[in-house]
């Protein structure tokens, strides 16, 4: 199949586009590289560095004619958005419906879209969160992610354009930007290993569903044929999760252990429009697809820490800590 992954510079995105190419299908990517990186654009794509927002990426969809099209591309940061709205719904909403506008002008079979399962439910009203339980998101991001879910059902109503909804709890692992605000492992991670000061926003009691990024790609795979009821608002939307809440002090100590860091966290007020507890029920992508995380947290967080340990070796600049 010809696939355009949107993002697939990024953490995730650039992961989902190397494994479809090992599978054998035509891939083509297309990411400003304004968070990714030109170096995780697997060999073997067609990569197009362009806003999504650029209309020239019309001409993208007229080139290489996508039959499914998996949209990654996005503002991930919480704080970012409660900070500026505007230009996290121009990226997350305005964004999202040119790549749209694009799949239904050119036939686009399938349309994948890359939602949030931490910051769409809001305080939930039960843990683990089903997919069609109330969504009352606290921050932008979370509205634009609820919005582009509305719209594309609304799309499909109109036009019958076909998709599905990947609700990502909090992903972690190799490539993750340490230098963000969305991805706490990788903060934590990176500082530890330069003894740099850890800060924890808040009490530290915050759970978060924490899924290792292999089983996060795993289901992009599935998504591609995997059997998807559309009519129903709810029925092409999956929770992706472990269905269990770890909380930020956890993820600080085990990562203290797999470091070594010698010092404690310091705890700073919480930041705003982020929700205190949060974890996902999974159970219908695995009744409907056989999808369920293959990866413990311990095993995710040992192949986090090495490969951000290898990345410092590489590093030719030695870094001092910060005290």
């Amino acid at each position: 199949m010809r696939i355009l992954v949107t993002g697939g510079a990024g953490f995730i995105g650039s992961q989902v586009a190397e494994r479809y190419l090992k599978l054998g299908h035509e891939v083509a990517v297309v990411d400003d590289l304004s968070t990714g990186s030109f170096h995780f654009v697997p060999e073997g794509a067609r990569f197009y560095q362009m806003d999504i927002l650029d209309p020239r990426l019309r001409e993208v969809f007229r080139e290489f004619r996508p039959e499914i099209v998996n949209h990654h591309a996005a503002q991930i940061s919480v704080v970012k958005s409660t900070q500026n709205p505007e230009e996290d719904a121009r990226v997350n909403v305005l964004g999202a419906l040119r790549v749209i506008q694009w799949s239904l002008e050119f036939g686009v079979r399938r349309f994948i879209y890359v939602s949030t399962g931490g910051a769409l439910y809001g305080e939930p009203v039960r843990l683990p969160c089903r997919e069609g339980d109330p969504a009352h998101p606290l921050s932008p991001y979370g509205v634009a992610k609820l919005a582009v879910e509305h719209y594309l059902y609304s799309f499909y109503m109109t036009h019958g354009f076909r998709y599905v909804v990947l609700r990502y709890g909090n992903v972690y692992g190799p490539r993750q930007d340490p230098n963000g605000e969305a991805g706490v492992v990788a903060i934590f991670t990176q500082r530890m290993l330069r003894r740099q000061p850890v800060i924890i926003y808040g009490n530290g009691n915050q759970e978060r569903d924490f899924v290792f990024v292999d089983d996060i790609v795993e289901a992009n795979v599935l998504a591609l044929e995997a059997p998807v009821q559309n009519g129903h608002p709810t029925a092409p939307i999956f929770n992706l999760g472990t269905g269990q809440g770890t909380t930020v002090k956890e993820i600080f100590y085990h990562l203290k252990r797999f470091t070594g860091y010698p010092l404690e966290a310091r705890y700073d007020p919480p930041r705003p429009g982020e929700v205190f507890r949060v974890y996902l029920d999974a159970s219908k992508a695995w009744r409907e697809w056989g999808w369920k995380p293959q990866h413990s947290l311990q095993e995710g967080l040992r192949k986090t820490v090495e490969w951000f340990r290898q990345q410092e070796q590489t590093t030719s600049t030695p870094h001092r800590s910060q005290e």
